[in-house]
């Protein structure tokens, strides 16, 4: 099973906190964790996140999508990055993410990956997203 592990920030003082650190010193502490997670097998994927004020919001609440510039949100709203973890359960995905080098006032939220396997097998549209796995078009299970 994949699950993403997503951090959030939520307060200014962890904002105030980081910044404080040497950058040098969170890619250390970030790149061990990774290596860590590559050695055992688990990471298929992760990535920080710019800023939020570099970024946009896409509402589809109105009859038009409505386009939103950054920044945008609360703060405990935004998330800043991700792992995804292929594991053998919620309770292992749990375990990595407590190992994480976060510090107070930030979260990791986590949530299973779906496949095509969840779905109705029957669907055109599965289908088509098993095939374009086989093919390589797409990362798969």
């Amino acid at each position: 099973m994949k699950f993403m592990l997503i951090m959030r920030t939520v307060d200014q003082a962890a904002v105030d906190a980081s910044e404080a650190i040497d950058f040098e010193e969170i890619i250390a502490a970030m790149g061990a964790y990774n290596e860590t997670m590559i050695n055992a097998g688990v990471l298929a994927d992760g990535a920080g996140l710019t800023d939020a004020s570099e970024g946009s919001v896409v509402d589809f609440g109105e009859d038009e999508p409505v386009v939103t510039d950054g920044p945008y949100g609360e703060l405990r709203e935004l998330f800043n990055g991700f792992w995804i973890v292929e594991v053998s359960s919620q309770e292992e995905a749990i375990e990595w993410a407590k190992r994480a080098p976060l510090g107070a006032g930030t979260q990791l939220e986590i949530r299973r990956v779906t496949s095509p396997d969840d779905f109705p097998q029957e669907n055109e549209w599965v289908q088509k997203e098993q095939q374009w796995i086989a093919e390589g078009k797409l990362s798969g299970k």
